[in-house]
C-alpha cells in the first residue's frame, strides 16, 4: 500500500524548495508514494509543471498552496474539486493584491468565507482558540499535521500536535514536508537558506536543516518514521484520496464582447475579413486569395477560433488609432485572414504560404499570433487591453527567471564567506560564453588572482553548477497576453508585476500552452519606434509624409547600398553574418530579402543549406530536386530547402502527409534534435514515399534533407514579415541618413550598434553631425538646415551622461522664455544643481558662449549655485591662465561626457603611428586580394560568439573609414582572451579573406596601442 505525502515545496517556494517540481514527481514514483501534494508557500508556480509528468508517472497530484496568515501560523491548503479550485486562485491573488511583488499575506476571515472545495492541514504552532474557528468553518475538511524533524523537539511537538487535534475533533495527518527530492540536496537547501538569510554557512547557526530529514521516503521509511501516531499515515490517504481535482478540468472561453449585436463571432469575422479584402485588393480579389479566405473561415469556425481573431483585430485596430506602428509576424503571416484584417503584412498573392503551419483541423490547437509594437508606446495597447476586458479577465503571463552560472556564482560566493570583490570576479572570470569553450576553469579562476584548490572556491563553482536551472525570480513575459470570457483569477492566480499597473499569471506561456488557454504576444520592436520617429523628422526637416506601406518598393539604389553590406543599423541585416552574407546573395528584389533573412539562420546553417544555394544562385552547380514532385514546392529556392513550410509541404507532396501531419513531423523533428528518435512519424513518412511509388533508397535520401534542416528552420511567413522593415529601414538609410540615425539614436537601447557607431557611420555617409549644445539641441536628436536641401544631424542632451530627461526639461523649458545670454544667466534660469552643469561643460554643451570645456568648468566653480537668492551670481576670483585642451584630450573627454565625438575618430588620432606599423584601413580591405597578410586596428564594436559557430569569435572593428569584420578561431581567442575580451582599442595581424566582395580578416594575433584605453568606449558584446 502507497502513501501520501501532503506537503511538499519546491524550487517554486523560492529560496526554500531544493528540487525542481519534476524532480520532485520522479521522486514520488520511484520512492512509492501514491499521493503527491505540491503546496509552495502562496503560489501554483511549478504546479503544471509536475502535472506534466504526474500524468506520465502514474502519481496523483493533488494541487494546493502554503498560505502566509496575517497574525496567525501558515497552513496547508489542499483542492478537492473545480470550485476549490477556483476559491484558492482567489484567495492567492488576494494575498499578493496589497503587498509588494514577491510577499503574499492573506486575512483568515477571507479564507474562512472562501473555503468551499478546499481541505486546511495545519501546520506546527496553532493555538487551540485559532483552530476551532478554522473547525467550525471547515468542519470534516480539516486536519492537523505532523512532521518529524529527526531532533529532541519531536517528543514535544508530536505531544502539541495531539493535543490540538483532540480538542478541535480533527484526525491527525502524518506529512514529511518534503523540500527536496533526495537526502543529498540538504547542502542545497542549506545554501538557499543563507541566500534568502541574507548571511553565510558559518553564521547561518540554527536556520540551517538540522538534519536531511525533509525529503521523499519511501514507503517503508515512512510508515516507521510516523508510526508513533496510528493512523496518521493512513488519515492522509484518505484525505489526498477526496481531493479528485485535476488541472485538466480547466476550460479556457474566448472574450465575447468584440462581437457586435445581432452577429455570431464567425459572422462578424467573416464581414470584417471581407472590408479587409475589398481595402487591400481595390481593383480584383485574386481567385487565389479568395480560396484560402473562404478556407480559412472554415477552419476557424470549425475549431470555435474567430473570437480569438476578433480580439486580435480589436488590439490591431486601437493602435492603428492611435497611430502607433504594428506589424504581425511569425505563423499568423501564413493566413489571408489575418492579412485582410491588417494583423499582418505579408500579401498571401505573392507567397506560397501553408496555413497549417498556423492553424489546423487536424491539431485542434489554438493559434499563436504575434504582433510587434513601437517599443516606446506598447504600454498604451499594454493598458488598453487592461481596460477593455478588466483585470479579472486580463493578464500578463509569466516568466521564470532562472539561475544561469554568473548569478549562481554570486549568490552561492557569497554562502561561502568570499568577499564581494572575489565573489565579482570569480564570476566574471568563469563565464565561458566570453571566455570560449577551450578555456579550462581552473585557468580562467587563477587568471581572475584566485586559488582554484581554495576550499571556498571550489565548493562555490560545485554548488554554483547545482542551483544553475532553479527559479531565481518569477518576471513577466515580454508581451503575452491571456485574456479570457470567465474571471481569469478563478483559472489561475493574478497577481502584480514588479512594472507599475501591471499584472501577470502564475503560469509561464509552456504552461498555458499545455492547458490550452490562448495567448496573444503584444510585443515590443525597436524599429518600428525609430522607422516612425525617422519618418517623422523627414515630415518636419522636408516637408514629405511616408509610411510603411507608401515607401517607394523595389529602389536599385537600396538594393545596391545592400549588395555593399552598407547596413549598420538595418534591421534584422546589420549582423556580421548578415553583412558577410549580402555581398554573396546580392539581393535584387524583396524575395531575395526573404531569403537573406532566413539564411543566416541555425536551421539552413545546420542543415547545411547555405552553400548549396549560394553554389545555385551563383550559376556553379546545377539545380537539382531530390523528386519531381517537389519541383514547385522548391523551385523559389533553387531546390534548396530554406523554409520550415517547405519542409511540411515536402512531407505532404512526397509522403502523402495531410497538413496536420506535417505539421506533427516539424515538432518531431524538434524533439529529434534533443532525443535523437523522430518516433513513428518518421517511420510514417518513408513507409509512405515508398508506398507512392518512391524508391526506398530515394525515400531515406529525402528524408535525411528533411531531418537534416529540422526543427531550426526560420517560417517563411516569419522572414516574409521582417524583410518588410529590413527594406523600409534599408531605405530610409540610404536616402536620409541624417532622419535614419537620428531614429536610431532617439529610439535606444536597441540593435547592435552604439550611437557612436551610428554616428561615425552616418559621417561616413556625408551626414553633417554637431555636437550637444544648450542653445540649439533638443532632448532627443534632430536635424537642422545646413543649406542645399541638406539636413544636419544635431546631437540631443539625452547623450549627455549624468543628464536625466527631468534636466532637459529643464532646459527646453528656460530656452523657451527666450535665448540664454550667458554660462551664468543659464546656471540662474535652469536651477540645475552643480553635477548636472558641471555634466554639461563636461560635454562641450557651453561652447556657443565662446567658453571652452575647461574654461566653462571653471566659470562654473566661481558661481553660486546652491543658494536660490545667489543663483547665477559670480563669486570675485582672479582669472586663471588654463592650458588648452589637446586633440586627444578633447576626444577623450567627448567620449568619457557623450560617448562619441562628433569631430575626429580616436583612431585618427594615431593614424601615423599606426601607419608606421604598416596598419591598413578599413576602406582599403575592399581592394586587397584573398590570403593577403594584413594588420587592422580600431574600436571594438562588438563581440559575437553564435551557437552554430563552434566557438569562433567574431569581431567588428571601427576605425576612421568603415568596419572590419574579424574572424577568431577558438585557439586565438583562447591564446589572446584577455586582451580578445577587454580591450576598448585594439590591433590584429591576420589573413584577409574574401567571398565576393565579402570581406573579414582571420586573426592570427592581437596586440594593443601603446597608449590604451584611448578612449573609455563600451562595445556591445555577446547578444
Amino acid at each position: 500500500m502507497a502513501y501520501a505525502e501532503l506537503s511538499a515545496r519546491t524550487a517554486f517556494s523560492l529560496l526554500e524548495g531544493a528540487s525542481l517540481p519534476e524532480e520532485m514527481v520522479e521522486a514520488a514514483a520511484v520512492v512509492g508514494a501514491k499521493h503527491l501534494a505540491l503546496v509552495d508557500r502562496d503560489a501554483v508556480y511549478g504546479l503544471v509543471r509536475a502535472h506534466r509528468v504526474a500524468k506520465q508517472r502514474d502519481v496523483h497530484l493533488v494541487s494546493g498552496s502554503t498560505i502566509t496568515l496575517v497574525a496567525h501560523p501558515s497552513l496547508v491548503v489542499l483542492v478537492q474539486n473545480r470550485q476549490g479550485w477556483a476559491n484558492l486562485c482567489r484567495l492567492l491573488t488576494e494575498a499578493r493584491s496589497t503587498l509588494e511583488k514577491g510577499r503574499a499575506q492573506l486575512d483568515l476571515p477571507r479564507l474562512l468565507e472562501r473555503n468551499e472545495g478546499l481541505i486546511a492541514v495545519l501546520r506546527h504552532g496553532w493555538q487551540v482558540d485559532e483552530a476551532q474557528r478554522l473547525a467550525e468553518a471547515f468542519g470534516d475538511r480539516l486536519a492537523v499535521g505532523w512532521s518529524r524533524r529527526l531532533l529532541p523537539s519531536d517528543r514535544l511537538r508530536k505531544r502539541q500536535t495531539l493535543a490540538l487535534a483532540n480538542a478541535i475533533g480533527a484526525p491527525v495527518v502524518a506529512t514529511n514536508e518534503a523540500l527536496f527530492h533526495g537526502e543529498e540536496r540538504k547542502p542545497l537547501a542549506d545554501a538557499l537558506t543563507c541566500i534568502r538569510r541574507r548571511t553565510t554557512l558559518r553564521a547561518a547557526g540554527r536556520w540551517l536543516h538540522a538534519s536531511g530529514a525533509r525529503h521523499l521516503l519511501d514507503e517503508r521509511s515512512f510508515r516507521t518514521r510516523y508510526a508513533e501516531i496510528p493512523g496518521a499515515v493512513d488519515e492522509a490517504i484518505l484525505l489526498a484520496e477526496r481531493c479528485t481535482f485535476s488541472l485538466d478540468e480547466l476550460r479556457y472561453g474566448y472574450p465575447q464582447e468584440v462581437v457586435p449585436e445581432g452577429f455570431t463571432p464567425i459572422q462578424w469575422l467573416a464581414h470584417l475579413v471581407e472590408e479587409g479584402l475589398t481595402e487591400r485588393y481595390p481593383d480584383k480579389i485574386p481567385a487565389k486569395v479568395r480560396a484560402a479566405v473562404e478556407y480559412e473561415l472554415r477552419v476557424i469556425d470549425e475549431l470555435a477560433f474567430p473570437a480569438y481573431f476578433l480580439t486580435v483585430y480589436d488590439i490591431v485596430r486601437f493602435a492603428r488609432s492611435r497611430g502607433i506602428l504594428c506589424q504581425g509576424r511569425g505563423s499568423a503571416a501564413n493566413s489571408a485572414c489575418c492579412y485582410a484584417l491588417g494583423i499582418t503584412s505579408v500579401d498571401p498573392a505573392l507567397h506560397e504560404l501553408l496555413f497549417e503551419r498556423f492553424i489546423s483541423a487536424e491539431r485542434g490547437e489554438p493559434p499563436d499570433i504575434d504582433v510587434d509594437f513601437e517599443h516606446e508606446r506598447r504600454e498604451e495597447v499594454i493598458q488598453y487591453i487592461y481596460e477593455r476586458y478588466g483585470r479579472e479577465r486580463a493578464a500578463l503571463v509569466n516568466e521564470v527567471i532562472s539561475y544561469r552560472r554568473r548569478s549562481a556564482i554570486r549568490d552561492i560566493g557569497k554562502v561561502m564567506g568570499l568577499s564581494l570583490d572575489q565573489v565579482d570576479r570569480l564570476a566574471k572570470s568563469t563565464d565561458r560564453w566570453s571566455a570560449g569553450h577551450l578555456a579550462q576553469i581552473d585557468d580562467l579562476v587563477s587568471e581572475s588572482g584566485l586559488d582554484p584548490k581554495e576550499a571556498a572556491v571550489r565548493n562555490t563553482l560545485q554548488m554554483a553548477d547545482e542551483l544553475v536551472g532553479f527559479p531565481r525570480h518569477l518576471s513577466q513575459h515580454v508581451g503575452g497576453f491571456t485574456i479570457t470570457q470567465t474571471p481569469l483569477v478563478e483559472l489561475v492566480p493574478v497577481e502584480a508585476a514588479a512594472m507599475e499597473a501591471r499584472t501577470v499569471i502564475q503560469w509561464d506561456k509552456d504552461d498555458i500552452d499545455m492547458l490550452g488557454f490562448v495567448k496573444v504576444d503584444v510585443l515590443g520592436l525597436g524599429m518600428l519606434t525609430a522607422i516612425r520617429k525617422c519618418f517623422e523628422l523627414i515630415q518636419g526637416a522636408y516637408g514629405l509624409s511616408y509610411d510603411l506601406a507608401t515607401v517607394p518598393k523595389e529602389d536599385p539604389a537600396v538594393y545596391d547600398m545592400f549588395c555593399r553590406a552598407d547596413t549598420v543599423g538595418v534591421f534584422q541585416i546589420e549582423s556580421r553574418a548578415q553583412m558577410s552574407m549580402l555581398p554573396r546573395l546580392r539581393p535584387r528584389c524583396f524575395y531575395d530579402l526573404v531569403i537573406e533573412v532566413a539564411l543566416v539562420r541555425p536551421g539552413p546553417i545546420q542543415g547545411g543549406m547555405v552553400h548549396p544555394f549560394l553554389r545555385r544562385r551563383n550559376g556553379e552547380e546545377p539545380v537539382e530536386y531530390p523528386h519531381p514532385d517537389v519541383e514547385s514546392i522548391l523551385a523559389r529556392t533553387m531546390g534548396v530547402p530554406l523554409f520550415q513550410e517547405q519542409v511540411m509541404a515536402m512531407a505532404m507532396a512526397v509522403g502523402g502527409f495531410s497538413p496536420g501531419e506535417a505539421d506533427e513531423l516539424r515538432r518531431a523533428m524538434g524533439a529529434w534534435r534533443k532525443t535523437g528518435d523522430l518516433g513513428s512519424v518518421g517511420r510514417r513518412l518513408v513507409d509512405r514515399m515508398v508506398a507512392r511509388g518512391i524508391a526506398p533508397d530515394y525515400a531515406e535520401q529525402i528524408f535525411e534533407q528533411i531531418k537534416g534542416f529540422g526543427e531550426y528552420g526560420f517560417p517563411e511567413s516569419h522572414s516574409a514579415s521582417f524583410a518588410l522593415l529590413v527594406y523600409v529601414s534599408g531605405w530610409l538609410k540610404c536616402h536620409y541618413p541624417e532622419a535614419f540615425a537620428a531614429g536610431l539614436i532617439n529610439s535606444q537601447p536597441m540593435g547592435f550598434y552604439s550611437p557612436r557607431s551610428i554616428v561615425a557611420d552616418a559621417q561616413r555617409h556625408a551626414v553633417e553631425a554637431r555636437p550637444v549644445c544648450v542653445v540649439a539641441s533638443q532632448w532627443d536628436c534632430t536635424l537642422e538646415d545646413r543649406g542645399e536641401q541638406k539636413a544636419a544631424l544635431r546631437l540631443g542632451l539625452r547623450l549627455v551622461r549624468g543628464f536625466g530627461d527631468e534636466d532637459g526639461a529643464a532646459v527646453l523649458a528656460a530656452r523657451s522664455d527666450g535665448a540664454f545670454r550667458d554660462l551664468a544667466d543659464f546656471a540662474r534660469r535652469t536651477c540645475l544643481n552643480q553635477a548636472k552643469l558641471q555634466a554639461l561643460a563636461d560635454a562641450d554643451a557651453f561652447a556657443s558662449f565662446g567658453v571652452d570645456r575647461r574654461r566653462a568648468a571653471w566659470v562654473l566653480q566661481g558661481l553660486w549655485t546652491g543658494a536660490p537668492l545667489f543663483a547665477g551670481l559670480m563669486r570675485r576670483e582672479p582669472e586663471a591662465p588654463l592650458p588648452p585642451e589637446g586633440r586627444l584630450d578633447a576626444i577623450r573627454a567627448d567620449y568619457r561626457s557623450v560617448g562619441l565625438s562628433v569631430d575626429k575618430h580616436p583612431i585618427d588620432v594615431f593614424r601615423p603611428e599606426l601607419e608606421a606599423r604598416g596598419t591598413r584601413l578599413a576602406a582599403e580591405l575592399v581592394k586587397l586580394v584573398h590570403g593577403v597578410h594584413v594588420k587592422v586596428a580600431g574600436l571594438v564594436a562588438n563581440r559575437q560568439r553564435p551557437g552554430t559557430a563552434n566557438g569562433v569569435v567574431f569581431m567588428t572593428l571601427e576605425d576612421e573609414t568603415g568596419m572590419i569584420n574579424l574572424v577568431v578561431w577558438p585557439k586565438v581567442w583562447d591564446r589572446y582572451r584577455r586582451i580578445a575580451r577587454r580591450a576598448t582599442v585594439i590591433g590584429v595581424d591576420g589573413t584577409l579573406q574574401r567571398d565576393g566582395d565579402a570581406v573579414s580578416v582571420l586573426v592570427k594575433h592581437f596586440w594593443l596601442l601603446q597608449v590604451d584605453p584611448v578612449v573609455s568606449a563600451r562595445s556591445r558584446d555577446f547578444r
